[in-house]
């Protein structure tokens, strides 16, 4: 990240602890709905079976920009599998760096090309070892395998969710987010109940069991992307929601926070714990600020 982008983003937080705004900073565009997995804990895929066009999908980007959004996600479905007269995922991450936006992310199953040095993070979605993984997902744990080894100039980030069939291989996770050459970070977020998914949800002392996990692999130098000081908050569930300063935007629908904010009740379940970090930063938490700060610099 340029140090001028990074003054503007710090510019950003301060006058929003300050004077209280609710500007949002960080934007997703739902790209497709279409994908080639059908994951256990999963709600929003092939749902409409749509490809929004690159114009919608640029409007939107203008219109991000325009608010004063400079974090860009893409996401979908599968993010990759997005097409439309042949463009694809590189010709929109090129876009949104020309317009402007200083961090322009991807999520994906894995199962694609993840050569795609272009986006400063992919997160990469590994929900176990290799069994674990498999009986949530789908046979695709090999495949993600072969992928990784061939992505050798891009910026990779796991991102584990965290339910009630793969909690107990957090560490083993971890390990290979530390041990593999192509990985560089590991993010945890956990499972929401979705209607249909309730019954991966953790109960409070799997979820109390899992956090200390993750604390422990912090100080045993695992590359976690979470921050520290935010996971016994998430475990209060007392932090202020939803996130002004996230968006979510399908086919121009706006989401605040997640696309869960519409369904009753999920929010009091979130499992996000990018929301928790966000409310907390922005709450003006010092704590919180210094460990944005360190791990931003560090995995960005």
């Amino acid at each position: 990240m340029k140090k001028r982008d990074f003054m503007d983003l710090a510019w950003f937080g301060l006058k929003t602890i300050i004077f209280k705004q609710k500007k949002p900073i960080l934007g997703t565009i739902i790209l497709t709905d279409y994908c080639n997995l059908s994951c256990k804990h999963c709600a929003v895929n092939n749902i409409n079976k749509r490809m929004y066009s690159y114009e919608s999908i640029l409007e939107e980007m203008h219109n991000f920009y325009n608010e004063g959004i400079r974090i860009l996600f893409f996401c979908g479905g599968e993010t990759l599998l997005w097409e439309d007269r042949r463009r694809n995922i590189k010709d929109l991450i090129k876009e949104a760096k020309r317009i402007g936006f200083y961090i322009v992310n991807v999520v994906t199953n894995g199962t694609i090309d993840l050569d795609l040095p272009e986006a400063d993070v992919i997160f990469l979605s590994i929900d176990g070892s290799r069994e674990t993984h498999n009986l949530i997902r789908g046979d695709t744990y090999d495949i993600i395998m072969k992928k990784l080894d061939e992505a050798k100039q891009s910026n990779i980030c796991i991102y584990m969710a965290i339910n009630k069939l793969n909690y107990l291989e957090i560490e083993a996770v971890g390990r290979l987010a530390k041990e593999h050459p192509h990985i560089h970070s590991i993010s945890f977020n956990f499972h929401t109940p979705y209607k249909g998914t309730e019954y991966l949800q953790l109960c409070k002392e799997e979820k109390r069991e899992s956090i200390e996990k993750i604390k422990k692999m912090m100080g045993e130098n695992v590359p976690v992307f979470n921050l520290f000081s935010a996971l016994d908050v998430y475990m209060e569930n007392q932090w202020q929601r939803p996130c002004y300063q996230c968006i979510v935007s399908e086919n121009h629908k706006r989401y605040i926070c997640g696309r869960c904010v519409e369904d009753e009740g999920l929010c009091e379940e979130c499992g996000y714990l990018f929301a928790a970090e966000f409310s907390l930063l922005f709450s003006g938490n010092i704590k919180i600020i210094w460990e944005m700060l360190r791990t931003y610099l560090r995995y960005v």
